[in-house]
């Protein structure tokens, strides 16, 4: 049953009484009509939502989960024993060079050396040096000996000085003497004896 004018006024209300009746439920019913349409837009997408939600579920079953756990596990696994090895391959080569400089390869042959040379077969002791040490010095001595230094660096000999003996007795002027003497002829000519 609607609310009206003519049944507000059988109840013996003012007509001031009932145009505020009327006015105050008109508003109400306004707001509520508004809400209506708002749930009826929300009702209509409804069964999109529900669709997505179907999709989703179909994408997210739970197996899918764990695969792509298991996956993303295995790679962090992987990138970790990757880094690992990285390390463990930077100690070896760094021990190796030790060796080659030890074996005293020349320093600009090293790092050729270091190119061509498998390490896959070497590990490192707990002491840090390479195990079996003293079969690579042998090897590193035959295999590279074209890089390996023998020239010996040798100091002056102070007894037996270079030019001359030393001794201003003996007449004989030293190189520096003769240097000098050149240096003055050139410059200003040679001096007349006598």
């Amino acid at each position: 049953m609607a609310l009206t004018r003519a049944m507000l006024k059988g109840m013996g209300l003012t007509e001031e009484q009932v145009s505020a009746i009327i006015e105050e439920h008109t508003n109400v019913t306004s707001a509520l009509k508004e809400q209506i349409k708002e749930y009826k837009a929300d009702a209509e997408k409804l069964p999109e939502v529900q669709k997505e939600l179907d999709d989703m579920k179909k994408d997210t079953s739970a197996s899918d989960w764990e695969k792509k756990y298991n996956d993303e596990h295995q790679a962090f696994e992987d990138y970790k024993t990757d880094i690992s090895n990285k390390e463990m391959s930077e100690k070896i080569k760094s021990a190796y060079r030790k060796l080659l400089s030890e074996c005293k390869v020349g320093d600009k042959h090293i790092d050729s050396i270091l190119k061509v040379t498998d390490f896959s077969n070497m590990k490192l002791g707990k002491d840090g040096t390479l195990d079996g040490a003293d079969k690579l010095k042998e090897t590193i001595s035959t295999d590279w000996s074209g890089f390996i230094s023998t020239k010996e660096t040798k100091g002056a000999d102070v007894d037996h000085p270079p030019g001359g003996s030393g001794n201003q007795d003996s007449g004989k002027s030293g190189r520096a003497a003769e240097l000098a003497a050149k240096y003055h002829d050139n410059l200003y000519g040679k001096v007349k004896e006598g």
